[in-house]
């Protein structure tokens, strides 16, 4: 996938709502494969709904959003799968982690359905972000900013064109902030992905990256 387009895309809560000169509603933007995105937003202006949506979890917008020109509205049960699976990595807000495994658990329910990274190349995550020492610790045993780093390790557990991330530091310190960026930037470029990030304060501290607000 080498784009993704919203064209007067409004969430339809927001229907009738005044231009609010926000960058992306009810506008024509294009969102490019090897791009770095930020998008910064108040609570309530729509950033998880936004990311919801291109990740095909809701579709309850006016507009339309396309990928490579083709409709999400009209892709299958099958096409999205494939397209979760290989091209779209989503670390939602919520992180949806499943508190009775331990973390390398719930990182290798992913892996094993893409393959993507080996045993050692995970742990070598663990390790670079201060919880080496958690891999076999139940989910529901961490601290918020610690569920947040496995939630890390689990999106770039696959392959992506696109990397969508919703506040994925808004409980983590400028130190691993720096170590979570550093990660995701050294994947996106492996893969020559793009990232679009979401952020209400704390954001992710990207380089040359384009600003979107909502």
């Amino acid at each position: 996938m080498e784009k993704i387009e919203l064209s007067h895309t409004l969430p339809a809560v927001f229907a009738g709502r005044p231009d609010t000169g926000s960058d992306v509603w009810l506008r024509h933007i294009t969102l490019e494969r090897g791009m770095r995105y930020l998008v910064a937003a108040e609570s309530g202006t729509g950033k998880s709904s936004l990311c919801a949506y291109i990740y095909g979890y809701r579709n309850d917008y006016e507009g339309t959003i396309a990928f490579d020109g083709r409709d999400c509205r009209s892709l299958t049960i099958d096409d999205w799968c494939r397209l979760r699976c290989r091209h779209i990595a989503y670390l939602p807000q919520e992180m949806r982690l499943f508190p009775e495994l331990t973390a390398l658990e719930n990182v290798e329910l992913k892996n094993r359905i893409t393959h993507f990274k080996t045993r050692q190349q995970i742990e070598l995550l663990f390790d670079a972000l201060g919880i080496a020492d958690k891999l076999h610790s139940p989910v529901a045993r961490l601290s918020i900013g610690q569920q947040q780093r496995v939630a890390v390790i689990r999106t770039l557990c696959q392959p992506a064109d696109f990397i969508l991330l919703d506040e994925p530091v808004s409980h983590l310190d400028e130190t691993n902030n720096q170590i979570v960026a550093q990660l995701v930037t050294d994947e996106a470029a492996r893969q020559g992905a793009g990232i679009i990030a979401t952020s209400v304060g704390n954001h992710l501290k990207l380089n040359d990256t384009q600003h979107l607000a909502l």
